[in-house]
């Protein structure tokens, strides 16, 4: 099934345009004889996809529009309804295209030495990291982005055939980020994602003699038309790549990682020996 995500950003908040779509979109559905659960088949969606569609929780991706379009013959009325929509303030500007084609991917790979991915992020280590942000947020800022990050987290479980890997370092979990609690349901969070088919989780050691990728986080994404794109963020910008030999550069270092790096049986041993140890 497929799903909408955000980025480290924010979900849109149900804006006045969205709910408008969400109106709109429900109103073809019901012209055209769906439910919820039966258009959520039909188009290989969840329905709680559609649910947050039609609530204006969700910003529709583009491939969920034209399948849409043909399944509930709208005249085009979605695609131009879509047209008006911006994103909320929330979502940071520099990561929408990135966002775009992550909802759609195929195929997601994650490197990260800095925090646990937001994918992977219980509640309570996603809300330590938003309350030590600076500049401040507001209890109000804090709780959207907390729920953003849990819509967002969907993506797992609501897209089963899409492939995601991730190689995390070792002192992610070491450093205790919110303190013993908060590090061991972290632990016991990541395991319980481990076990689903279409993750595969790969720690990299404290200490390694050699490792490729020395000059910072890495994402790779291939779209259902099997191209590539890769995003690299700083702590105030980010950068979508799309040139090929650049591509080829990162795809390059995560392979080296992953041979690098425990394998998924060594990795889920480690984090097993981690929790029990504690």
């Amino acid at each position: 099934m497929r799903s909408s995500c955000a980025p480290g950003g924010s979900e849109p908040e149900p804006t006045e345009g969205l709910k408008a779509f969400g109106a709109v979109l429900k109103s073809f559905r019901k012209r055209a004889g769906y439910t919820q659960d039966s258009l959520a088949r039909h188009l290989g969606y969840s329905a709680h996809f559609i649910a947050s569609v039609e609530q204006g929780r969700r910003f529709p991706p583009t491939q969920f529009i034209d399948l849409c379009e043909t399944a509930l013959d709208a005249f085009d009325t979605l695609r131009m309804a879509a047209g008006q929509l911006s994103r909320q303030r929330g979502l940071a500007s520099w990561f929408r295209q990135w966002a775009q084609l992550e909802q759609e991917a195929v195929a997601l790979s994650t490197y990260e030495c800095r925090l646990i991915p937001g994918l992977l992020q219980t509640q309570a280590y996603a809300r330590t990291l938003f309350v030590n942000q600076l500049p401040p947020l507001g209890d109000n800022q804090i709780e959207a982005q907390l729920e953003a990050r849990s819509e967002r987290q969907l993506l797992l479980t609501e897209r089963p055939n899409t492939a995601y890997s991730f190689i995390l370092e070792e002192h992610l979990f070491l450093r205790g980020m919110g303190g013993h609690e908060v590090t061991m349901e972290l632990v016991d969070h990541v395991l319980g994602l481990a076990e689903h088919r279409n993750i595969e989780l790969q720690i990299m050691p404290v200490v390694r003699t050699s490792h490729a990728g020395m000059d910072g986080p890495i994402q790779l994404l291939e779209t259902p038309e099997n191209r590539w794109f890769a995003y690299a963020e700083g702590q105030r910008n980010g950068q979508l790549i799309s040139q090929p030999k650049e591509i080829s550069v990162l795809q390059m270092r995560y392979a080296r990682m992953r041979a690098q790096a425990l394998s998924f049986d060594d990795s889920v041993s480690l984090l097993k020996r981690m929790r029990g140890a504690q």
